[in-house]
């Protein structure tokens, strides 16, 4: 009976270990999904995306990113809540008090909002000024869940490993490279 309480605590002391250790967020992406990783100053972020639920979303997306377009740009929204990048001003430290007001100009024209995906813990989203339909290149990481509101924002894809890091982002932290893996 002693060897039994030793195994179930043994094993509960490894749940806890990897629940606290973030490894039981991260996920097998689904076969076909592509998969982003962002290396940052703090680590690596690796999102599995959703094409069937976003696929003019994904599109853009990997459009810019196989185009270099967030390469060295700096995270310009950091809060409690979310972190934020994709706007090119970013990239020039001088115009820090402009930053966030600006996407790449090519609207996706679509709001691709799913029911079935919401904003937990790692959601990726498509950023906007109010028009969902005109989001471009700005895109979020959700740190909390359910302080951004449901169905305003098209989600296309979540953090499958990473998000210790994305835990650590302050502004004006760098995106050194993203790359399709």
């Amino acid at each position: 009976m002693r060897q039994v309480s030793r195994i179930v605590v043994a094993l509960a002391c490894a749940a806890s270990w990897v629940v606290g250790s973030g490894l039981a967020s991260a996920q097998t992406p689904a076969a076909g999904n592509p998969v982003v990783v962002i290396e940052t100053q703090k680590g690596a972020i690796t999102i599995e995306l959703y094409p069937a639920e976003a696929p003019r979303t994904v599109a853009n997306f990997l459009k810019l990113v196989k185009a270099n377009f967030y390469n060295r740009q700096h995270f310009h929204r950091v809060e409690a809540f979310v972190v934020q990048v994709g706007d090119p001003d970013s990239k020039n430290l001088q115009r820090k008090d402009v930053w966030g007001r600006h996407g790449n100009g090519q609207p996706i024209g679509v709001a691709e909002i799913s029911k079935k995906l919401k904003h937990i813990k790692g959601a990726v989203g498509m950023a906007h000024a109010g028009d969902a339909t005109k989001a471009d290149s700005q895109f979020y990481i959700t740190k909390l869940p359910k302080k951004i509101p449901e169905g305003q924002y098209s989600i296309f894809g979540q953090v499958i490993s990473g998000m210790d890091v994305v835990d650590k982002l302050e502004l004006g932290d760098l995106v050194k490279r993203m790359y399709v893996k």
